[in-house]
């Protein structure tokens, strides 16, 4: 019994300070950070990332092992997403900040109406953000690169608390599930392909993959720029 309430009261507090949290990021708002987090937000945006990676991966590995990436990188992002969304959300049941039948949704600062769906723990953006990060860590093992991931990672996760569309602990639990599923793909891919995974690694360092953070850096810019004038996700 002891222990039982012990737990209670420590999952009370926790969620006491998870709510406090998701609101004092949410409540800082502006119109201008209304149109950015909007934007960076969107799907279809980092699109010309995604495809810098790809292009800059074939001209500087053999085919076939960036293929085998890919198809991995493919693996990755859909087990992060069902796990987040199919497996765990159902679960927990846990509503989103800005869901109507959310108590402290009265409190959340909502943009253009996006109120997302009904559950958001874990973050879906997180996992698959954070798992992506940590995969092509593993994978290149270049600073560049990693910083960059890591911080358009960052800014994704803030976007969505910014949004009232998953409270904060939502975020760190769909990190630690990208964190783990990217763990365990790369661990797959490694001893499955274990020539492909080392061809993947430059010998030098005249391949930083500049090119893909250098799109992100010009994306993000772009996105800071067309905040001043309008709003609209991708």
């Amino acid at each position: 019994m002891f222990v039982s309430l012990l737990l209670t009261s420590l999952l009370q507090t926790l969620e006491k300070w998870d709510t406090t949290i998701t609101l004092a990021i949410n409540g800082f708002h502006c119109g201008y950070l209304d149109n950015f987090m909007m934007m960076y937000s969107g799907r279809f945006i980092w699109i010309p990332l995604y495809v810098s990676l790809v292009i800059i991966m074939f001209r500087n590995f053999p085919r076939k092992a960036v293929i085998y990436c890919l198809l991995f990188t493919v693996l990755l992002v859909t087990l992060c997403d069902q796990t987040a969304s199919s497996v765990l959300r159902p679960m927990f049941g846990r509503l989103r900040p800005a869901n109507l039948d959310n108590p402290i949704s009265s409190l959340v600062h909502i943009v253009d109406g996006y109120r997302g769906g009904r559950h958001g723990f874990p973050s879906a953006h997180s996992a698959n953000g954070w798992g992506t990060f940590l995969f092509m860590t593993y994978v290149f093992r270049r600073r560049v690169l990693s910083i960059t991931l890591a911080v358009w990672a960052f800014l994704m996760c803030w976007s969505r608390i910014y949004l009232g569309v998953h409270y904060f602990g939502d975020i760190v639990f769909g990190m630690i599930v990208g964190f783990i599923t990217a763990s365990l793909v790369y661990y797959v891919f490694q001893h499955m392909l274990r020539q492909s995974v080392h061809s993947l690694k430059p010998k030098d360092d005249s391949c930083k993959l500049y090119f893909p953070a250098g799109v992100c850096h010009i994306e993000t810019a772009l996105i800071l720029i067309l905040a001043f004038f309008t709003r609209f996700s991708f």
